[in-house]
């Protein structure tokens, strides 16, 4: 059992594969499936079609189920639903799949923004968005939790997903203090110094750590966490369907004040 006060102490757990999520998946899997082969969705293939980016390409309910099949639920839903501000509908789920080779240079990216993938996993926080040229950086979308289950079997080398523990600690504090003056719309102030100090701090006082889950298993994380995709390592494997995960990140009750002030 996830105990709460090491979640909010370290901002991830995993959750253990169980029937009820491993049915989910069998029941996902080829919509999914179906997602990634479809022409309108060409366009999310990405770094060279070695990533299919995946926004909202789960043709999911609010409550998860997909056609005929079962709501999303299981223990990592249950710690979500009483840990992290209840459980929320769900928006169309984010199909993340990495191939071999991962990662190649994103169309339209910079020099330097693929050095930062290749070199920092492409690390964010989820919500805080970047906007215009030179980018600037707002909390357009105050995120509860994100949620992701493991679609494919995979090896914990292919192109995990990396999480510094206790980041989003940083993240809180520098959030909470850089807006605790700030009026009106928050989603129209601009965080970015804020939150590039506060990423480098946590880059500089957290271990970075690689984490894997299997199918029917859940990895639940910290809405403030920083967190990224590292490369594709050349020993690892996947079948056809690559290193395929579903994300949840449904919007928090509450606003930008409810994403600064919830644990």
């Amino acid at each position: 059992m996830t105990d709460p006060a090491t979640f909010f102490e370290q901002g991830w757990a995993i959750f253990p594969a169980e029937p009820t999520v491993t049915n989910w998946v069998r029941h996902a899997l080829p919509h999914a499936q179906a997602a990634v082969k479809a022409p309108e969705n060409a366009h999310l293939l990405q770094c060279e079609r070695t990533w299919f980016v995946g926004l909202d390409a789960l043709p999911n309910d609010p409550a998860g189920r997909i056609a005929e099949g079962p709501p999303l639920d299981g223990r990592a839903v249950a710690f979500a639903a009483s840990e992290c501000g209840g459980w929320p509908a769900l928006h169309p789920a984010q199909i993340s799949v990495t191939y071999p080779g991962y990662p190649r240079p994103r169309a339209g990216e910079t020099e330097a923004g693929f050095r930062y993938r290749l070199d920092r996993d492409a690390a964010h926080v989820d919500g805080v968005i970047g906007v215009g040229t030179p980018k600037r950086r707002f909390v357009q979308e105050p995120h509860a939790f994100i949620l992701g289950l493991p679609m494919t079997e995979a090896s914990p080398q292919a192109a995990p997903l990396v999480v510094w523990p206790g980041s989003h600690l940083i993240l809180q504090a520098a959030f909470r203090a850089g807006l605790a003056g700030a009026s009106g719309d928050l989603s129209q102030v601009d965080v970015t110094d804020i939150y590039q100090a506060a990423r480098r701090k946590a880059f500089e006082s957290c271990t970075r750590k690689a984490i894997h889950a299997p199918v029917g298993g859940a990895i639940l994380l910290h809405r403030m966490l920083v967190h990224g995709v590292a490369p594709w390592h050349e020993n690892a494997w996947a079948g056809a369907d690559g290193r395929m995960i579903a994300y949840f990140r449904p919007q928090i009750r509450g606003g930008i004040s409810a994403w600064l002030s919830a644990r």
